[in-house]
């Protein structure tokens, strides 16, 4: 697209504007109508661990929101000369699940619980037992009943809870609404209606617990949309609170804000049925749309929906890049400390690299990348650990080889489930993040750790945000009856530029015998949580 084009699209206000707020990073992005991005601003951030409970701020949300898009905004500006007024469509999406709630006077009642938390187990466990549904630790409803289960004073005056998502597009456009992807981490969702599942509110509404506040769970959840539906208009209040610069006008068509796992979806082309993704970020999931039932209820798979509601069987794990990201950060102080001085892409490229000339099993070495608790493993705290014995093939290739294992260990762990006891099938896997930014690597080792097929496409580096922001084309922009498959497909995704890494025997075999010691090894895991407090 001419320069000329895209400062008409602009002034005219045909761009979409996708803001995520991830685990370390807020993004917001500018995309065209031919779907390229054309600006972008980030800004870093980091949960907090409070009182053992990881939160973020409503300072911070806002603050990184506001950075991000001014950034953006700048961008814009510098490259072609147009101060960003007009916005034809905008969507935010945020990590999953967690558990936000607001009073009456719509204020916050106890800082945001986010997904990395794992204090919900007795919930979690009962919820599933009432439902026959698996109910994960992460899901606002688990939250709400461990609050409720604890006695917690906050309890009696909730009005509303919601996502991180579903509360920053209530601030923007006035709506109290989340999309069904992310709707589907708040509460089951039935497929089949497009909301939460109803027989499922009533059993909650019933139990004994329950019943003594005046709040009915029905209208204490925000209201569930589909990908497509608007989702209300940005309000010049949102406009202000978005844009402190005060250019932004307000009107903007709002999407269905959705959960990260959803944009990742979109943004690997993953909607239709035996399609399938994994992002790979501080946290790891992947996301297989299935074309049949599950036979049983497996407590490390979730059953979560596409933003249209299609089921999805979803692994997710609360630890993968962050302990490798602590030991490049290291590298990085020892290059700095003899003089050399290497940008984060060639830092990461070098080591990465270097694991390519280990050993298949990474030379016996083991790490346990666990800054926080990981549900699948049953280990209840972060310690990350790193162990080998005097036999082990201790050197630098091995010692990398052995950080991207661990990244997707458990997630290895939770795709045999379905794989191996629920025999379910893909057509394709396409895998996204920043783990993936030096070519090859890590996709090479998902490939041997899954033993299948992984591509990555080219899209898949721009992100949630980016997916968030088609999205917002998808309400403005779609034909009438085109479905969201048909949209990605026929309009979005034409000739992907993508790659394919196959599973090699060898890789497969080492892949295999570094996870078996490391499920062997789990006990000094869990020896280091006991031992070690905080």
């Amino acid at each position: 697209m001419s320069a000329e084009k895209i400062i008409r699209d602009v002034e005219s206000g045909n761009i979409s504007l996708g803001i995520e707020l991830g685990s370390t990073r807020i993004k917001a992005v500018l995309v065209t109508p031919d779907f390229k991005t054309i600006a972008s601003g980030s800004y870093g951030w980091e949960n907090q661990l409070e009182q053992g409970i990881w939160t973020y701020s409503l300072d911070k949300i806002w603050a990184g929101i506001q950075a991000s898009y001014q950034a953006m905004a700048a961008q814009v500006q510098d490259k072609y000369g147009v101060t960003l007024t007009k916005i034809g469509s905008i969507g935010v999406s945020a990590m999953m699940h967690g558990y936000m709630a607001f009073n009456q006077d719509d204020q916050l009642l106890v800082p945001f619980r986010t997904w990395r938390n794992n204090i919900t187990a007795q919930a979690a466990d009962d919820l599933t037992e009432l439902f026959d549904f698996n109910i994960p630790q992460r899901w606002s409803i688990a939250h709400l009943y461990q609050a409720i289960l604890n006695q917690e004073d906050h309890v009696k005056d909730v009005a509303f809870i919601t996502t991180l998502a579903g509360y920053v597009h209530w601030q923007l456009s006035g709506r109290k609404v989340v999309g069904i992807g992310d709707a589907s981490g708040i509460f089951p969702i039935d497929s089949e209606t497009k909301t939460y599942n109803q027989d499922f509110l009533k059993q909650f509404a019933s139990l004994k617990a329950v019943r003594q506040y005046l709040w009915n769970i029905d209208d204490i959840l925000p209201q569930v949309l589909v990908a497509g539906e608007p989702a209300g208009e940005l309000t010049a209040t949102g406009a202000k609170l978005l844009d402190v610069n005060g250019n932004l006008t307000a009107g903007s068509v709002m999407a269905p804000p959705e959960g990260d796992a959803g944009t990742g979806m979109v943004g690997t082309n993953a909607v239709r049925e035996r399609t399938g993704n994994i992002s790979a970020g501080t946290s790891a999931f992947s996301m297989v749309v299935l074309d049949q039932p599950m036979k049983d209820v497996h407590r490390d798979i979730d059953m979560v929906t596409t933003p249209t509601g299609l089921p999805v069987a979803m692994v997710h794990t609360n630890n993968c890049s962050s302990d490798i990201n602590a030991w490049v950060d290291l590298f990085n102080e020892f290059a700095q400390a003899v003089g050399v001085k290497l940008s984060p892409d060639d830092l990461y490229g070098a080591l990465f690299n270097q694991s390519t000339k280990g050993d298949a099993d990474a030379g016996g070495l083991l790490n346990y990348s666990y800054l926080s608790g990981e549900n699948i493993t049953k280990v209840t705290a972060g310690r990350p650990l790193f162990v080998r014995t005097p036999n082990s093939h201790f050197n630098l290739a091995n010692f990398m080889k052995t950080q991207l294992y661990a990244a997707f260990a458990p997630l290895k762990i939770g795709m045999d489930i379905l794989a191996k006891e629920e025999h379910i099938h893909v057509d394709s896997l396409i895998a996204q993040g920043g783990i993936f930014r030096t070519p090859k690597v890590g996709q090479q080792i998902l490939a041997d750790s899954l033993d299948a097929p992984i591509t990555v496409m080219s899209t898949a580096g721009e992100g949630g945000p980016w997916g968030m922001a088609i999205l917002g084309f998808y309400v403005t922009a779609k034909k009438a009856g085109e479905s969201l498959e048909d949209f990605l497909d026929h309009r979005v995704f034409v000739n992907p530029e993508s790659t394919t890494l196959n599973p090699t025997e060898e890789g497969v075999k080492g892949a295999d015998v570094f996870i078996e010691n490391y499920k062997r090894g789990l006990s000094i895991e869990t020896q280091a949580v006991q031992q070690l407090k905080d």
